[in-house]
């Protein structure tokens, strides 16, 4: 949002203050200043000019010759402006000045000498209108610094539109300039506006509604204006501010949204003679001031008369009741709507405008009839001629309630550590619009209705409008005497920080960070089906309308994003995952570990178990248990229709790890291996730790057993592993997994390490228990084949 000072002044004398620094401390007490402007700073040496004769350049059909009297000195300037006349008044920059930066000296251009140049609004700053040369009134002095007659010097600061959220009186200057007001201790001048109570025996109009969505609605009727162009003061003040000069009544419109921070709307009354503010039970489409036609629903409460719509309540008028240049009478609508509706409508039919983003803040409902008396106050002032021909017709339908706080001086004491004095406290507070009641250490507020729709409901934001005042610098700094207790991580914190730890330090993956929703997209890009599980309403582009239901597909797209700068690497990201909504209508929500490994150097086999390891460490690491997979059929079009296995902890299903489909690892690299591993790190979080048990090194030599399995295909080696592990053998020390060959049924060779505490073991004792081991596999239905016998040595 942009701020004139020039305007600020006109609430505020601030003369003698310093303005940079005045703003530098509005920056540290109310919100962030993100750049300041000079405007008219590189102009200089303009004045007002009278073209005493005019003549076509001989050799040119666009430049003209021209005799200007620049104040006791005529001068020749050769101008190219269509619409340049005998008698014109206009802004020449003489030679010697300066134009917006640019200097202006005494030149031959096409063969004459030009002293001068004659300027648009344009080349001044003033306006985007370069159409031809600035036409300034009759009969202004001429050689008067055009700086003596227009507010050409001002100076423009950009304030954060992120730090006025919640101060929806600060969208407008008047808010500002109270902020300033109590800054420097100067009071607030009163606003100059008509009253209404002047014109309450004139005519009610016919405003009508019930809607829950409407909380007030002033209106008043003016006829007989005839002014259709703004005064200079005004078109410039609008164009410092990014707004576009358009006509009279719709730069009215506009200077109160910027002056007071209330958005109002002027209806041609030959179009708009009565209003119903109502929704509509049916679509349809409605064009707006635009041009553009939007599709209305339900749900969005619109402005009509007689039945036909108007205007979208709250984000832009319609069409066919905007103000002509033949405009003589208006409807002047200045009204306050439900935020979360007028937000809701704009971003639906996308168009998000400076009307709807100040509705969007809960404004005040009071300011409603206070702009609409301020609007016809200078309406009146311009145009003398117009006539107000209604009484200033209110539908207050819903309101604020007023809130009162109390507080006692050493509660502010208390909480600011410094000693703030009585006067000081009421001094403040009533320089911001509070009423203060009390003394003597206790008081109580009345807050304003301008700070009371959603900003200050507690004490504690007494303290803070108080202290900010103040000045935060202003505060002695000393250190904290208040005890400060170490925070005990919950469960899946805990986890998620020791998961990033283990990756990153010994695996080396690196963390990548994504959206929460599904881009469908990139997704497309890729071959992956976008998820139909939770659709955003309001979602800021038609690509990112479904929330994700897995981490995977977005880290697909890192590595095909990736893939050339490394051919073997893996990321992994934890994040939120939504799988759908309950029976109460809330949404599932996850948190989840996904991992993707890339590889161009080793086989896929090679890689999954890589994802294998890791996933193991990880499990070990976090839960000191270790993991379990099982066969697991895919459900998502990108995870391989067989090798793909749901991974268990303590028997508990907790993920899959997965190698990615192979028409999908195709499109990102065909010559790749690609491999995934999700986790559901809330599952995860509700699994207890294991604890850790430590054993001795047996002292004595060990002997290692080989032995192959036949393991059927429905078969894991975990049910193999509970027939070898003998429960009243206390000297075996360890199974391995040393090799596995065979299709179907698999081979499975495995090491058996005995070893004991007391002795060293002899061939005849191990073989007493591998004779058991292989009675028990032989009676599972597999044959066993034994291998050789060696002697382990330390």
């Amino acid at each position: 949002m942009l701020v004139s000072m020039n305007w600020i002044n006109d609430f505020v004398d601030l003369r003698g203050e310093n303005i940079p620094e005045l703003i530098h401390r509005f920056t540290l007490s109310t919100a962030e200043v993100e750049d300041i402007y000079y405007k008219g700073a590189e102009t200089k040496g303009v004045v007002v000019g009278k073209i005493l004769t005019l003549e076509n350049h001989p050799n040119s059909k666009k430049l003209h010759l021209l005799t200007v009297d620049q104040g006791g000195k005529v001068v020749n300037v050769v101008c190219g402006a269509p619409n340049v006349k005998v008698g014109m008044y206009v802004a020449l920059a003489t030679d010697g000045g300066m134009v917006s930066g640019n200097p202006i000296n005494r030149v031959m251009l096409a063969g004459y000498e030009s002293c001068g140049m004659c300027c648009s609004e344009a080349e001044l700053g003033l306006s985007a209108d370069n159409s031809g040369i600035w036409e300034l009134p009759d009969g202004l002095t001429v050689g008067t610094d055009i700086k003596e007659i227009f507010p050409i010097d001002d100076i423009v600061f950009e304030v954060d539109n992120k730090s006025l959220t919640n101060r929806p009186d600060l969208w407008g200057h008047y808010g500002i300039a109270r902020e300033f007001s109590a800054l420097t201790g100067k009071p607030l001048k009163p606003l100059d506006m008509v009253n209404p109570a002047d014109f309450a025996a004139l005519p009610s109009l016919d405003i009508k509604s019930s809607d829950e969505l409407m909380y007030r609605y002033t209106a008043v009727r003016a006829e007989n204006i005839n002014v259709k162009v703004s005064p200079e003061y005004i078109k410039i003040r609008l164009f410092y501010c990014d707004l576009r000069p358009i006509n009279l009544l719709a730069d009215l419109t506009n200077y109160l949204m910027l002056e007071l921070g209330q958005p109002m709307h002027a209806f041609d009354l030959r179009k708009v003679e009565s209003v119903e503010i109502k929704r509509f039970p049916e679509e349809f489409e409605f064009t707006t001031l635009d041009g553009q036609k939007r599709k209305i629903t339900p749900e969005m409460l619109m402005i009509t008369s007689n039945n036909i719509p108007s205007a979208i309540a709250g984000v832009m008028g319609g069409l066919d009741s905007e103000i002509a240049d033949d405009t003589t009478s208006l409807l002047l609508e200045s009204a306050n709507f439900d935020g979360v509706s007028v937000r809701r409508t704009s971003t639906k039919i996308g168009l998000r405008t400076d009307a709807s983003m100040r509705y969007e803040k809960a404004l005040d409902p009071e300011m409603t009839l206070t702009a609409a008396a301020r609007f016809m106050k200078l309406l009146l002032t311009i145009d003398p001629g117009a006539k107000i021909t209604s009484n200033f017709t209110d539908l207050y339908l819903k309101k604020y309630p007023e809130r009162t706080i109390a507080f006692t001086k050493t509660y502010v004491n208390r909480y600011t550590g410094i000693e703030i004095s009585d006067e000081r406290i009421v001094k403040t507070l009533t320089l911001l619009g509070f009423e203060v009641l009390g003394g003597n250490g206790e008081f109580t507020v009345k807050v304003p209705s301008w700070r009371g729709t959603k900003d200050v409901t507690i004490k504690a934001d007494i303290i803070e409008e108080i202290t900010r005042i103040y000045g935060y610098d202003n505060f002695a700094v000393a250190t904290s005497k208040s005890p400060l207790y170490p925070v005990k991580l919950s469960a899946l914190k805990a986890d998620e920080n020791a998961l990033k730890d283990t990756l990153v330090k010994e695996f080396s993956l690196h963390e990548v960070h994504s959206y929460i929703w599904a881009d469908s997209k990139k997704n497309k890009a890729l071959g992956i089906e976008n998820p139909q599980t939770v659709k955003i309403i309001n979602a800021g582009t038609p690509e990112h309308d479904m929330l994700r239901n897995s981490m995977i597909p977005s880290l697909l797209y890192f590595i095909s994003e990736n893939k050339t700068y490394s051919e073997d690497f893996g990321i992994f990201e934890i994040g939120k995952a939504f799988t759908g909504k309950n029976e109460k209508g809330e949404i599932i929500e996850r948190k989840r570990l996904g991992i993707v490994l890339y590889s161009r150097k080793i086989s896929e086999e090679k890689l999954l178990m890589k994802a294998r390891d890791i996933t193991d460490r990880l499990l070990l690491t976090i839960k000191h248990s270790n993991a379990e997979y099982k066969l697991l059929s895919a459900s998502e079009n990108y995870i391989h229709p067989k090798n793909n296995n749901e991974i268990f902890a303590d028997g508990i299903g907790i993920g899959n790890i997965s190698i990615i489909h192979p028409r999908i690892k195709n499109i990102i690299d065909k010559k790749a291996a690609i491999v995934s591993v999700e986790i559901d790190c809330t599952t995860l979080a509700e699994i207890p730790e294991k604890n850790i048990v430590y054993k001795e090194t047996p002292r004595f030599p060990g002997i290692d057993v080989d032995i192959t399995i036949p393991v059927p295909a429905d078969k894991t080696f975990r049910e193999v592993e509970s027939l070898i592990k003998l429960p009243d053998c206390d000297v075996l020390r360890s199974l391995a997994v040393t090799d596995i060959y065979g299709e179907g049924t698999k081979n499975i060779t495995v090491r058996i390490s005995f070893a004991s505490y007391e002795k060293t073991l002899s061939g005849a004792e191990v073989k007493e228990y591998t004779d058991k081991i292989i009675s028990n596999l032989k009676e599972a239905g597999m044959s066993v084949k034994l291998g050789t016998e060696k002697l382990q040595t330390e």
